[in-house]
């Protein structure tokens, strides 16, 4: 007498096994894309905010800025 192992035996088993791993592996790139925008989202800062910290910083010329400024007003 054999044993009776379900859903076809050892055949199907891998199979189930691969799609609820890509399951949870689908589920947790979700959740982290979706707290990774929320993130970005509530920082508030304005594209004129990132242009007066990178003059600040001085990684922008005076010029650079200005021009960037006339451009996003």
């Amino acid at each position: 007498m054999g044993h009776y192992m379900g859903w076809g035996g050892m055949g199907f088993g891998w199979i189930i096994w691969i799609v609820i791993l890509a399951i949870i592996i689908w589920a947790v790139i979700r959740i982290a894309n979706t707290s990774q925008n929320r993130r970005s989202d509530t920082s508030g800062e304005t594209p004129l905010d990132i242009l007066k910290k990178r003059y600040a910083r001085g990684e922008i010329s005076k010029e650079q800025y200005e021009q960037m400024k006339k451009d996003l007003q």
